[in-house]
């Protein structure tokens, strides 16, 4: 019975140590007790030197981290987008808005530091920086950027902001920085720059026209190419946006072989001239605005114009050193597919040639055939095939360089193998009119001594036959001709396809007058209304000129114009279900405005009445028949089936440029985000 005592000794002297070892244990930290722990004291941010490269002019020496935007460092700062942006965003926007913009983000990524305090930029540098530069952003299809919002990260006088861009303030004096806020529309609209514009440059340039000259001025896109740039249009008329009942519509494209640049530049001062000249009250040009809509597209093809600028070679083009070189000349004249758009339209001059001896056969509205569709069609093609449907374009004109000449339809020989032939139009008379009056307006053009090129060969006065010269098929002055009521001309604007730019100001001056003159073409002949007894308009009437075996078509309202050179002519419309009517006409010589001829079509009894000529081109389909089986899409889907070209052709071109390496993908950059 003595074992238990001891027994419970032992446990006593256990339990008696254990006791000691918890109460020699350091105490743990329990915020519930008063006086078992110390706070952690954290180290408050302090002012730090400004050592951003591209804020080192700014108005004060110190910031501090984390910034506005949350970046706990400097190097975090710098290896952001956001940085990457303001050091390149004089560059993307063409040297405008400069430093503004690159100094209001400073204030956000490096903002001003006094007294271990951050101060945040003013809202009100803010708003005016964004009215006066916002729509720079969209010339490159950029949005704002997320940091510059006033709203978020600016703050108003009443909260003690100070102004980051005070110190280009003292530099430029307040008078003249006010004076940039919102500057005089002539001294913009006016400021020909001659040097050659960039595609965001030459955006950015047609939005602040619009901007100035908003009762006359809009700008469209009608697609895009095949690097995914913008192929905008910028219209002038008295009432953009809208057809007007009798007022012609005329287009002008340029850079249609992206290495021939001066009509793309060109067509940029002609945009900037209307806007400037309508605004100082110019009456020759206020008529032409008012009474007539005007269209134009600079460039048709600004992926080959980049290639041009670069000089540099697409891949696409071939190594072979024994077949033919591709040459620097020539580096940038096609697309980026390779595809020469001047030769990418559907050939209806063949087809009009195959049926000229068929009876009562017809040279107008010729359909597209189905097979066109199966080939490589671009879409920069694609896009002005479209927008050429869908407007009812009167004139047209598309400017080339390499030669010096107006050249005109057929651009496509008759000959039956193809070679050189003077091959005219129906329409020959009025095309060679037409020709005349640019070429004749220009300031060198009609003189014999002036022509270089080929053409000098075959030309008269600085106009020719385009199959006489140098005979090809799917032109798109053909195109135009022989698929609508357009009648377009080829201006071929010096032989040298990329001249310096100091010679871009004896350009404009060379062919400022004739650009205007030839818009003003557009009234020439005659105009009007083809109406039923009831007074409806009759679309798809037809006008008729005896001796010229080419027909116009009426649009919306039964509207219709029709270039006619001087004389007497004898007119008939025509109509399904309609009894046809016909008019004697004589244009005076100098009659520099359509003459209004209007006719009103009887109800026909007999239904056989317009058959001759309803036929459509057997085999050829209808004229509605518009790449009918989405062959188009099918072929873009796979000539894209590189993820990498997808991506391209979706993004803007400056996209690969903000994508870091391992980083989140800055989607704020994309206006659609």
């Amino acid at each position: 019975m003595e074992y238990k005592p001891r027994k419970m000794c032992i446990m006593l002297l256990i339990l008696l140590q254990m006791l000691l070892l918890v109460s020699c244990a350091p105490r743990r930290c329990d915020p519930g007790y008063r006086g078992l722990c110390k706070p952690t004291v954290e180290e408050k941010p302090k002012c730090t030197d400004l050592l951003l490269s591209y804020c080192d002019d700014m108005s004060y020496a110190q910031t501090m981290f984390p910034n506005i935007l949350g970046h706990k460092t400097r190097e975090d700062a710098e290896s952001g987008a956001e940085y990457l942006l303001i050091s390149v965003v004089e560059s993307l926007l063409g040297g405008q808005c400069n430093p503004d913009i690159r100094m209001l983000g400073c204030s956000v990524l490096a903002p001003r530091c006094e007294k271990d305090k951050v101060l945040k930029p003013c809202r009100s540098t803010c708003e005016a920086v964004f009215k006066r530069c916002g729509h720079t952003f969209d010339g490159i299809e950029m949005a704002w950027p997320y940091f510059l919002d006033c709203d978020r990260f600016f703050v108003s006088d009443e909260e003690g902001c100070y102004d980051p861009l005070e110190g280009l303030r003292a530099e430029q004096g307040e008078e003249v920085f006010d004076s940039m806020e919102i500057p005089p529309p002539e001294e913009s609209a006016s400021s020909m720059q001659f040097t050659y514009h960039s595609n965001a440059q030459m955006i950015s340039v047609f939005k602040k026209i619009e901007e100035q000259c908003s009762d006359i001025a809009r700008t469209y896109n009608i697609g895009r190419s095949m690097e995914g740039r913008e192929l905008q249009v910028i219209e002038f008329s008295n009432n953009p946006g809208q057809h007007e009942l009798l007022e012609p519509e005329i287009k002008y494209i340029g850079n249609m072989h992206g290495n021939e640049v001066m009509g793309r530049q060109l067509l940029i001062y002609l945009a900037q001239y209307l806007c400037s000249e309508y605004l100082l009250g110019n009456e020759r040009i206020q008529t032409l605005i008012n009474t007539t809509r005007i269209h134009i597209l600079p460039s048709m093809n600004p992926d080959g114009y980049e290639v041009a600028v670069s000089g540099q070679q697409d891949s696409n083009y071939g190594d072979d050193e024994e077949g033919p070189r591709y040459e620097s000349m020539n580096i940038g004249q096609n697309n980026a597919q390779n595809i020469d758009l001047n030769r990418n339209f559907p050939d209806l001059t063949s087809i009009a040639y195959n049926r000229r001896r068929s009876k009562g056969h017809r040279t107008d509205h010729i359909p597209i055939p189905d097979y066109y569709w199966f080939g490589k069609v671009a879409p920069e093609t694609y896009a002005v095939m479209k927008w050429i449907r869908s407007i009812p374009f009167v004139l047209s004109a598309n400017f080339h360089g390499g030669d010096l000449v107006v050249s005109y339809p057929y651009d496509f020989s008759k000959h039956p193998l193809g070679h050189n032939m003077l091959s005219p139009a129906p329409d020959d008379q009025v095309f060679k009119l037409l020709a005349r009056i640019y070429a004749t307006s220009h300031e060198r053009m009609a003189n014999e001594n002036a022509q270089c090129g080929s053409s000098r060969y075959h030309s008269e006065k600085g106009i020719v036959n385009g199959a006489q010269w140098s005979s090809f098929s799917g032109s798109m002055q053909d195109f135009n001709y022989l698929h609508t009521n357009c009648l377009e001309v080829t201006v071929e604007l010096g032989c040298d396809k990329f001249p310096p730019e100091e010679e871009l100001f004896i350009g404009w001056h060379e062919n400022h007058e004739a650009l205007i003159a030839f818009l003003e073409a557009a009234h020439r002949g005659i105009k009007g209304i083809v109406k039923d007894e009831e007074g409806n308009g009759i679309k798809g009437a037809r006008i008729s000129v005896r001796g010229i075996r080419h027909d116009i078509t009426t649009v919306e309202n039964g509207e219709y114009w029709r270039i006619l050179t001087p004389g007497i002519h004898i007119l008939t419309a025509s109509a399904p279900g309609y009894i046809r009517t016909m008019k004697k006409v004589r244009l005076p010589p100098r009659m520099m405005t359509a003459g209004r001829v209007d006719f009103v079509l009887e109800k026909s009894t007999l239904e056989y009445d317009m058959q001759e000529e309803d036929d459509a081109i057997p085999s050829m389909g209808t004229y509605d028949r518009f790449d009918p089986y989405n062959q188009y899409e099918r072929y873009t889907l796979m000539a894209d089936l590189s993820q990498n070209r997808e991506e391209r052709a979706e993004k803007p071109w400056w996209w690969n440029y903000f994508v870091l390496p391992g980083g989140p993908a800055p989607t704020w950059l994309l206006k659609q985000y």
